[in-house]
Formats: structure tokens, sequence, C-alpha cells
């Protein structure tokens, strides 16, 4: 292909998906439980060794280029073999010609630089892994020679501690909250050796046999290994607390840590009326932070690995806080990974239906039909994965040596799973609006029918008038008569259910006591999100202080994997029949930044990058709240109290929807009266609108 030559900075380019791909597997191998490794338990891709890239230009005049690759390569010009002859530097003849390089390297990512005055490696240069499909090389922001792509680290800065005490004799030391890092003893002197027991909770850190990662080292290595007197540990570590024996004559000056981080900005806040839901919002966004890393992990000490289902929420709250996208794609492109596919994501089959809502997710937030290009191929042959475990009746089923999740409780998952039915759904619907994109309408259609069939056969055959919602699973041909929340929130999540079945579920099901709770913020996030657009937010925002403020009270300075109110003392730690397998600071946790964000200050977008946008905001109980939510490069500012409304916006166009019991009053627009006590207001950006109502 020919391309118009742009002043464009030179970056390194690789095989699309490639980086994620490298930097998924190197992740998915760093989990330790007390000094063993344990990498995850399904199939980990690896990067393609041996590429080609292609470049076709025009000069006026020679010009010279350097190169630079990370693996062994070659330079063709017009097809001539090896043109560079082992040169770093290659001058380029005038007219129009092709550069194709090779590059090989099995074990890094092949990657490749070049810079000229005018003739740069970017995104216009095409790549192919001998496969018959060259496309748009990947890059990103690696725009030096010496930034090379599998050098890349995360930021780090030091940190002291908040506090030393001394336990039994050795010290105990705090950092005052849940944090991400690597250990430094400054001027270590003696002979011996030191042994370093972490913690979540002081009880972790004071259990030398039971906390779940710690480290050893001799002083002899660390006096080989240190810089200005400083031995920094080589594995980061999650804690709050460490507790260090050491070999006595053994000392050291101090201890400090180098915290270790993604430089997100954040973008989103959130005052109100209660201090302890202002201060619930806070630790929220702190604990996305520190799961915000090379990917959207679970959690930071167990497990630090890559699971779709929990990506799914992360996402949505990284739109309502920080807006990272470059997060977000490197995560959608690590889990879908590389075919041919013979296993789900994470082995579970509701994880890979996520992945396409996420991926339509990305694409309502953000806009970016360029990603969606990019990973439209992987989304059909991921579809078509699935829909060969569909049974004779239309529904998919887990295979034996699949897992079906849905949620940790005591859930039976056999035959086939109403939960997995509407997320499939949802998943067809995602790929009709994709192929849709790709102007391929035969696939759209195609696609859509599926979707619909599979609603009308869900409802028909899993829909029980006398409990009023979806039954659970069906096995041989027969629904069960078990009623859990999770598929009925779900349909009411994605507009499956009438007005009527609605109310229904709500009565019967979401707030029904007899219906079996759910105890992890996992499905807490969904049930909470249901019930707002049901209308309770007063429910919501009393569970959101019982829920997330009960952690709270107990000291959490993150939110946790799971709380169980009814356990006592150090049983809060406890999981997987580990005493402290529990994560105490994991991404689901922090689901109060997106039920904020969309259902207080209820900003949500109606077309893709927020183009249009629905402000619609609830007090729920609250007499005042005021917060900002970005907007792609934009934000929108909601500020409500029980008499007035102030709205601004730096982009976009929306409707401000709201009710009140009197007629309300804009001067900066005009209100229009829907039916009852419902108004709406047209919003434009760049002005501030005041509206005088009455909750």
């Amino acid at each position: 292909m020919t391309k118009t030559v742009q002043k464009q900075a030179a970056t390194w380019i690789w095989f699309p998906g490639d980086f994620e791909i490298r930097l998924h597997e190197k992740m998915s191998a760093k989990r330790t439980a007390r000094g063993v490794a344990y990498p995850a338990y399904w199939r980990l891709d690896r990067h393609y060794s041996n590429v080609k890239f292609r470049y076709t230009y025009e000069l006026e005049q020679e010009e010279e280029i350097t190169i630079a690759a990370e693996g062994v390569f070659s330079l063709y010009l017009d097809g001539r073999d090896n043109y560079r002859a082992n040169r770093s530097t290659v001058k380029l003849p005038a007219g129009r010609h092709e550069i194709m390089v090779s590059v090989f390297n099995d074990t890094e990512v092949p990657a490749l630089y070049i810079t000229g005055s005018t003739i740069r490696t970017g995104s216009d240069w095409e790549v192919t892994s001998y496969q018959n499909d060259w496309l748009s090389a990947g890059s990103w922001t690696f725009d030096s020679p010496a930034q090379k792509p599998s050098a890349f680290r995360l930021a780090v800065t030091p940190q002291e501690p908040a506090s030393v005490d001394i336990r039994d004799g050795y010290p105990l030391i705090d950092f005052g909250k849940e944090t991400f890092g690597y250990l430094r003893f400054h001027n270590v002197t003696g002979n011996g050796e030191v042994r370093i027991y972490y913690g979540e909770s002081m009880a972790e850190a004071l259990s030398p046999d039971k906390c779940v990662t710690l480290d050893v080292f001799n002083t002899q290595e660390a006096a080989a290994k240190e810089q200005d007197g400083i031995y920094t540990l080589e594995d980061g570590k999650a804690f709050r607390y460490v507790w260090i024996h050491a070999d006595p004559g053994v000392t050291w000056e101090r201890v400090s840590m180098l915290y270790e981080y993604v430089p997100v900005t954040y973008r989103s806040s959130f005052e109100c009326s209660d201090n302890k839901l202002n201060e619930i919002y806070k630790i929220s966004l702190y604990t996305l932070h520190l799961n915000t890393r090379e990917f959207f992990l679970d959690g930071i000490k167990r497990d630090r690995w890559v699971w779709s289902g929990d990506a799914y929420q992360a996402f949505l709250m990284n739109y309502y806080s920080f807006f990272d996208l470059d997060v977000t794609r490197r995560t959608l492109v690590a889990l879908r990974g590389k075919d041919p596919l013979a296993m789900h994501q994470n082995t579970i089959v509701d994880y890979s239906l996520y992945w396409f809502v996420s991926l339509y997710d990305y694409y309502l937030y953000t806009g970016d039909l360029a990603f969606i290009r990019q990973n439209y191929e992987r989304a059909v042959s991921l579809m078509a994965f699935c829909l060969k475990q569909r049974n004779e009746e239309g529904f998919i089923e887990g295979r034996p040596q699949d897992w079906v999740f849905v949620d940790w409780a005591d859930l039976t998952n056999t035959g086939a799973v109403s939960t997995l039915q509407i997320l499939l759904a949802r998943g067809l619907e995602a790929m009709r609006a994709f192929a849709a994109l790709m102007d391929d309408e035969a696939a759209a259609a195609a696609y859509g029918d599926l979707a619909e069939e599979l609603k009308r056969k869900t409802l028909q055959l899993f829909w029980d008038d006398e409990k009023g919602g979806l039954l659970h699973h069906r096995v041989d041909g027969e629904t069960k008569p078990t009623l859990t929340k999770h598929a009925n929130m779900f349909a009411m999540t994605y507009g499956y259910l009438s007005e009527e079945q609605r109310a229904s579920v709500v009565r019967s099901v979401m707030l029904n006591p007899e219906v079996p709770r759910i105890r992890t913020p996992y499905m807490r996030f969904h049930e909470l999100a249901v019930l707002c657009e049901s209308g309770e937010h007063d429910v919501v925002r009393q569970e959101m202080l019982s829920y997330w403020g009960g952690m709270m009270d107990l000291g959490a300075t993150s939110f946790w994997e799971e709380y169980d109110p009814s356990l006592a003392d150090d049983r809060h730690y406890g999981m997987y029949d580990m005493p402290f397998g529990k994560s105490l600071c994991h991404a689901w946790g922090a689901g109060p930044i997106y039920l904020i964000g969309k259902y207080y200050l209820g900003i949500t977008p109606s077309s893709p990058a927020y183009e249009t946008y629905r402000i619609k905001p609830y007090l729920g109980g609250l007499q005042h709240m005021k917060g900002t939510v970005p907007i792609g490069e934009g934000q929108i500012t909601v500020e409500m109290d029980l008499s007035t409304i102030h709205v601004e916006t730096t982009s976009g166009s929306g409707v401000l929807s709201f009710s009140s019991k009197n007629r309300p009053e804009c001067a900066d627009g005009e209100i229009r009266h829907i039916e009852g006590i419902d108004y709406e207001l047209a919003i434009e950006a760049g002005k501030r609108y005041s509206i005088t109502y009455q909750a």
C-alpha cells in the first residue's frame, strides 16, 4: 500500500495484540503463595515469534533511516534480500519503493523501530504473521529506541511507613493502608537471614505459618544487589503490614517501600450530605486504582490474575472514574487471546460471554471504531465457539471441562443455566452491532435473529408466573423449581422483561427475603444496579452504608472480595479454606463508583462516545450531592439538593430528566413536561443550567 508521508513521531510497532498477550503471559505467572509460584491454570497464549512488516513510500530525494528491532531482523527493499547489509542505518533511494522488515524473537514480542526525516514506523505500517493476514501494526507510546516494549514497567514512588511497633522482639511495620510495591532495606549490616511476613491485615502479618505471602533473603545477597545502600526486594507484594524477623546480628537503618502503580488521573468526584458515603466513594476509587495495573486484576494479593467477569465490572467502574482506555484495551485483548479456541476465557463459560458485553460497552463509552475493527474477527470466532455449545433446544450449556461459575454461591449449575442464556443473548446483540459497524448486513441480521429467538425461548421456558421470575436452570428438557436472583438481574439490566415482569421481579425476587441472598460484591454490583433502575435508590443507599460501611467499620482501607457481617474477629479474613485467603483489596469491591456515577449522579451515554447522553439524578434519601463524571475528554458535573439542580457539561449534548412535585423553573433553557411529575431539559455543552424544583 502507498502512504502519504507525514511528520508523525516514530514508535515501536508489533503484530497487533502481541504486546498485550505477552504482557499477560508474564503477569499470569507472578502469583505466589508462601514463596511457591502459582501460574494461572488456563492456556496462556504467546506472541508470534516471526513476523514481517511492510511499508510503501514515495520520496523526492534519498533519505537515511535508523533501524532498531527487538529480535534479529533483515530489511528488504523491493524484494532485494538483506538490503541493509548488517547496518543499523540505511539510505533509501528516492522514488516509490516498498520496505519489508522480517523480525524474529522467540522470547519477547518481535518489534520494529525506524526513524528518518519523513519515514517512521507507526500504525500506518502493516504486519503479517505469515497467515495471509496483513494487518495494521500495533503500537502504543514507546516512542524512542531505548524505550523498548519488552522493558515496560509500571511507575514507582518511594513511601515511608506510618508506624513501626515491636511485637515479640521483631518490628511490625504499618504502612497505614493497603498498598502494593517493593520493600526496601536501608543500610543492612551483619550476616544472616531476614524473613518477611506480609499481611493485608495485622493478624495475617503476625501469622508466620499462615500468611499468604512472604519473602526471605540473605544479607550477602542484599549486599550484592543494593544500590546507594538500599536493597530493594525483586518481587512486588500487596500488603499493609509487614512483620520482619532477622537472625541475631542483622540490623538495618530503616525499612521503606517503592509503591508501584499506574499513574491514572482521578477524573471523577462525589460529595454528599452523608460523610460515610463520601468515604465509601473515596475508598472505592483507591480500591479500583490498586487493581488498575498492567491489566484490571481481580485482587492485588490473590489472585493477581485477569478474570473476565471481574474485568467486566472494572471496565464500567473505570468509565465513571479514571477513564483509562489503555488498561481497558490491554485487558480486552489479553482476555481474548489467540485462535484456535479450545477453552473458555478463564475456563468459565459465562466469562467468555462477558467479553462480548465488555467490548460493546467499550464502544458505547468511547466510540473507538478502530479497536472494534481490530478485534472483530476475534469476536466472530469466539461467538462461533460459544454457539457450538448449544443443546438441542438452542440453549448454551457447559461441557465437562468447563466451569459454569455465575457466582460464589450454593448453586447447581447443571444443564442450561438461565443466566448463561441471558448473557449469550446480550453477546449476540453486541455481535449484531459489531457486524453492522463492519457493514456486514447479513451477519448483523443473523446475529439479531439468534438473539431474539434465544430471548423468546428463555422467557418461555424459564419464566415462572407463580414464583414471579426466571428459574435457575433446565436439565434434560425440564426447568427446575430453583429461584435465584442472577438471571433476573441481567434480564432487567438488558431490558428483556416487560413492565409487568419487571415489577414482579422486584417484588418477588429482588426484595424477597426467601430468595437466597447475594453475599459477594461481585453480584451485589448487579443486584444494586437493578434496584436503582427500579427506583429503589434509598434501599441501595442503605445497602451501601451497611455493606461497604460495614467493612469500613472493621478498619478496611480498601474493599474486600467478600463481606459477611455475621462473622467475628479474624474469621473475616478467611476464604478458600485458608485463614487469610480472602483478598482485602478486590476490584469488584469498588462497585459504589459505578452505582453513584450512573444511578445517583445519573449519567449514561445515549450514543457512542457521549455524543449524546442522559442525565437522570436521584438523591435517594440524601439531602444534597455534587459530583463529576468523565465523558471521553470532557466531563459532566451535577449538583443537586431538595430544591435545586445544577448541571454543567463540556462536550456533547444531552437530556436532563427529573421529577418535581411542582412546576420547575429554569432561566437557562426550556423545560418540557413529560407526564405526571416527570420533566426534561435539553442540555448543551459549555452552558451551566440551574433548575428550581420540589423533591
